[in-house]
């Protein structure tokens, strides 16, 4: 079935034209296959019907008594619209695949972020975690799509993220964002809470020695700023979650001694194509720490935050290694057949990882050293059971504030004193 819906596709695509980049990359893997290497299964890299993940419930799962005005008090029931940006991690490109012919099918429904798929007992994501707390939750993604086929919204949800995008096209799918929640039938523009998860500049790093300007840190520091500033000044009511970047040196030890490992050096050549320890992975490896730098010196501000819209740097993936079996080697269970892209059990840990960030403060956020052993999914803390979105920075802002007018009121207090 996989290998038909790709025929037809590539039909429509003109697979075989270099200009369509993902595809070209696409198909430079995947001549190397023999026929029966192409067909053959991996039920061990897909989710059966069957199965059930145990239920989740936390003390407190209840909206506020009325609708919050400060993006200070948003609890998870009073969320009413989720939206995802980003590229094939967000698309989750194969993540339920079967064979490497289906790797071009973005299984959009069990994304990390905003997969609607079923329930929270079916597949965990970000939004089915937050239906348990409100069942009417919008945007989630209800379906597939295949990668440079137009897809609808009933099929997307407000996942908007696109297969192979960079982060210089992060402004153009946010300005598709905000159009498409204000135009919206059953969405408040003005009054509804909405959650965006952003994970970006992964594409980046992978073509990096390509174009070392257009793909250089300050290139995407300075996308990421204009896209943010467009959704500061132009969505209320709105928490982003930038979720930061994975180490990806680690990735080059996702290999097997099959052909489909063959996708990983077409899909990020920069990263898998130089010899250990040589110079130009050395400069990889420099960069990709420069990404994760400066979105923290980005971020770990108060620049996006105000009375009604917050951006917060969920940092889990910081120092992030790739699932290990007992033995130190890779478990290739986590991974889809290009050994590059999540499969439903990694997009699972992703999900889990950044729910308990969006409740823990900044500075105590957890970051994941392995995804070898489960993530437990934590409850909102009974004595803050809200998203939380005040940037220390702005804590200590608050503090100088406060502290000068206490000095300014004392000075004023002696200079009355002495003049009577």
């Amino acid at each position: 079935m996989e290998g038909l819906l790709m025929a037809v596709a590539c039909v429509f695509l003109s697979c075989s034209v270099k200009g369509n980049d993902w595809w070209w990359e696409y198909e430079e893997g995947i001549r190397h296959y023999s026929k029966e290497a192409l067909n053959k299964e991996f039920p061990e890299k897909t989710r059966p019907i069957s199965f059930k993940h145990p239920v989740f419930q936390c003390p407190d799962m209840t909206p506020s008594p009325s609708v919050p005005s400060s993006v200070e008090f948003v609890k998870a029931a009073d969320i009413k619209v989720i939206a995802a940006l980003g590229d094939s991690l967000t698309t989750a490109i194969g993540a339920n695949a079967t064979t490497v012919l289906g790797i071009p099918i973005e299984f959009r429904h069990v994304s990390w972020s905003i997969g609607g798929y079923g329930t929270f007992q079916d597949v965990i994501t970000l939004a089915n975690i937050i239906k348990l707390f409100n069942p009417n939750l919008l945007g989630a993604s209800p379906g597939k799509t295949i990668h440079g086929m137009q897809a609808h919204i009933s099929e997307t949800g407000f996942n908007l993220a696109v297969t192979g995008h960079n982060t210089f096209n992060l402004p153009g799918q946010t300005r598709e964002l905000i159009d498409t929640l204000r135009r919206y039938e059953g969405l408040n523009f003005e009054e509804d809470w909405k959650l965006l998860t952003i994970l970006m500049g992964m594409n980046d790093i992978c073509d990096y020695c390509k174009d070392k300007t257009m793909f250089s840190v300050d290139n995407f520091i300075h996308y990421m700023t204009l896209s943010l500033e467009m959704l500061m000044n132009e969505v209320p009511r709105m928490i982003v979650n930038v979720v930061q970047i994975l180490p990806m040196h680690t990735l080059r030890e996702v290999q097997k001694p099959t052909p489909g490992c063959l996708l990983q050096r077409s899909f990020c050549s920069c990263l898998i194509e130089p010899v250990s320890r040589s110079p130009e992975l050395q400069e990889l490896v420099e960069v990709n720490l420069e990404f994760q730098k400066r979105l923290e010196e980005l971020l770990y501000s108060d620049r996006f935050f105000r009375e009604d819209f917050a951006v917060v740097l969920q940092p889990f993936l910081k120092h992030a290694d790739p699932p290990r079996l007992p033995n130190g080697r890779i478990d290739m269970n986590f991974f889809t057949h290009d050994c590059f892209h999540f499969t439903i059990k990694g997009h699972e840990e992703l999900a889990k990882g950044l729910w308990n960030n969006m409740f823990q403060p900044e500075g105590g956020k957890m970051i994941v050293s392995s995804f070898s052993e489960p993530i437990s999914l934590i409850c909102p803390p009974v004595d803050h059971p809200y998203i939380f979105t005040r940037p220390v920075a702005a804590k200590s802002s608050q503090h100088l504030l406060h502290s000068k007018a206490k000095t300014l009121a004392a000075i004023i207090l002696l200079l009355l004193l002495h003049v009577a």
